[in-house]
């Protein structure tokens, strides 16, 4: 599905010229670290979704497709759609699914908010990290929900508040030298899922029932090495360095780089985080 034809809700405008311009580029030319960082929380998510052999999977917010991916190796008699709003990122996914012989996973450019995805049409909706960036969330997830079969289940991966996360705090401190500021839950963002409550009202708005919020703990891997973990975070942060002089600027790229050091494990480069582990379902009736 090309950006011509694909229809985006205009709530999304904004997070379409982010993912379809340089913020999803920059995720697609670096998919591998990107993956390293929520790798440890994969196992848990997919053991949530319980896919079986035969089920239609939806995911959300694919990315390039890592848990599209993971889902047609396990509906291997099913198929499991991703969508995402990131040509980039839907091209690599094309191309790693097809260097692993899934035929029966595919990816289109769509606004899920929005797109007409039929009623019934799946057995199961994942989305990891990504659901939380629709422009109105409420539509979002009834048409979600319309697009699930009855019984069918929903499982979300979403960031807890800001301040349970370490590498958000690090990060700001190092390349901005503040504590990273305020993030309004109620717009468009990483963080928009990130209370409890109001994920229970939204979903349950919605139609879900049985929805659930397991707390998760995981560290999250930026790099194997410290050059490698500063590279990566200097293309992806380094907007915290604008308006900064260039002596002011080269001190925070190098105090990024002793907060790295500071974290360098046998495993990598770590640093703490947290998220909600978000399983819902659709009635039987």
């Amino acid at each position: 599905m090309s950006s011509s034809t694909a229809s985006v809700d205009a709530t999304n405008h904004d997070q379409e010229r982010a993912w379809d311009g340089p913020e999803g580029s920059y995720w697609a030319a670096h998919h591998e670290r990107f993956e390293d960082c929520l790798a440890r929380y994969q196992p848990p998510f997919l053991a949530a979704a319980a896919i079986r052999p035969t089920d239609r999977v939806l995911d959300v917010g694919c990315g390039t497709g890592a848990s599209t991916r993971d889902a047609a190796r396990t509906a291997r008699a099913g198929h499991a759609l991703g969508v995402d709003l990131s040509s980039r990122m839907i091209d690599v996914a094309r191309r790693l699914a097809a260097r692993d012989g899934l035929a029966n996973a595919s990816f289109e450019r769509a606004d899920a908010q929005v797109h007409d995805f039929g009623a019934a049409a799946f057995d199961v909706v994942i989305s990891r990290t990504g659901a939380m960036f629709f422009g109105r969330p409420e539509p979002a997830f009834a048409n979600l929900h319309r697009s699930l079969t009855a019984g069918g289940r929903l499982v979300l991966l979403t960031w807890q508040p800001p301040g349970r996360q370490e590498w958000i705090d690090a990060f700001s401190r190092a390349l901005a030298g503040r504590t990273p500021p305020t993030a309004d839950p109620t717009r468009p963002g990483p963080f928009s899922l990130s209370d409890p409550d109001r994920v229970r009202t939204l979903l349950r708005g919605a139609g879900f029932t049985d929805v659930d919020l397991t707390p998760l703990v995981e560290p999250m891997t930026y790099g194997r090495t410290v050059s490698q973990a500063h590279d990566f975070l200097i293309g992806l942060f380094g907007w915290m360095l604008e308006g900064q002089d260039e002596r002011r600027r080269a001190e925070s790229i190098e105090a990024l780089r002793g907060v790295l050091e500071s974290h360098l494990t046998a495993d990598g480069v770590r640093f703490g985080s947290a998220t909600w582990l978000v399983t819902a379902r659709r009635a039987q009736h």
